[in-house]
């Protein structure tokens, strides 16, 4: 269960450039749950991580999954400037399919893919500073060209091939649906809706569909249902009653029953904490970056509102 007596970070600025300062010989820990794509504005400093170091100059780019664990350091004789977006899969359910969702996920365990490095001479690290001097916040095609932007530096290995048309076997076809289906699409469907799908036995298809993605298909739905539900109390004014329905619940004290069993607290508190006054407050105190403690070393200057 998430532990509510912190700050739900999963719902700061998405898709949208950010500038930092790290004071000299001070640390930035980055968030959990995000893909962060950092650059070097200026300054020079390190990435540390477990018993490694790797220096950091003006113009590198780094690649970091957020399930790492490392942290950027600046040199204790000057401060270092940094820009950088993030990307959190789990709010792009519309737009990614679940084996997509799931490739990240996977990336994100792997050494080689979740944290890289790239020089300031290299393509990737010319076009980041380009995105940054063409910075548009509150425009939708420059959100969609960071994504791009993310999306092309993992290459051909996001795209999938194509769904197979006929199977006799029912795990392939389950197979076959998940790999084109969108977490949206799945959130909207019943058991037997996916079973004629699958062309097999709700027993049957309950087996399978717990080895393909690794949970029921009422925890996934849940799960896919929740994280949208968070997503509409943290970016709109829309009431809960409204976010229930549009999450896929009928009745809101179900939803009510729900969200508070699985995140500790209700919609309502759960807003107060995590939705867009908060945000706005956070920046009109000059603290948006609320990662860290109040003794914080990073000076957070948030060039973009809202994804």
């Amino acid at each position: 269960m998430t532990n509510m007596n912190t700050v739900d970070y999963s719902y700061e600025p998405h898709l949208a450039i950010r500038e930092f300062s790290i004071l000299p010989g001070k640390e930035w820990v980055l968030k959990p749950c995000d893909w962060s794509l950092i650059q070097v504005e200026d300054g020079m400093g390190y990435w540390l991580q477990a018993q490694s170091s790797v220096d950091l100059k003006a113009g590198m780019v780094l690649l970091v999954s957020g399930d790492d664990s490392g942290r950027i350091r600046a040199s204790q004789l000057s401060s270092m400037s940094l820009y950088s977006f993030s990307v959190t899969p789990a709010r792009l359910t519309g737009l990614l399919t679940l084996s997509e969702q799931d490739f990240l996920k996977q990336a994100a365990s792997q050494n080689d893919v979740a944290f890289q490095i790239f020089p300031a001479s290299s393509p990737i690290a010319l076009k980041m500073r380009e995105l940054y001097a063409g910075n548009n916040p509150n425009a939708l095609t420059f959100r969609l060209t960071l994504l791009q932007f993310f999306v092309g530096i993992f290459g051909n290995k996001l795209e999938q091939p194509a769904p197979l048309q006929k199977s006799d076997n029912a795990r392939e076809r389950l197979r076959a649906f998940l790999m084109s289906a969108s977490p949206d699409m799945l959130a909207e469907m019943n058991f037997e809706e996916l079973a004629r799908i699958a062309c097999c036995t709700p027993r049957h298809l309950s087996r399978i569909f717990y080895e393909l993605v690794g949970m029921s298909f009422c925890d996934k739905r849940a799960e896919i249902r929740l994280g949208r539900a968070r997503e509409l109390l943290a970016t709109s004014k829309s009431k809960v009653v409204e976010v229930a329905f549009e999450s896929g619940y009928k009745s809101l004290s179900l939803f009510n029953q729900m969200f508070t069993r699985r995140f500790g607290v209700s919609p309502g508190k759960w807003r107060q904490k995590n939705g867009i006054n908060r945000i706005a407050e956070s920046r009109r105190n000059n603290h948006s970056d609320l990662r860290l403690p109040k003794s914080n070393v990073v000076q957070s200057r948030p060039v973009a509102v809202s994804a």
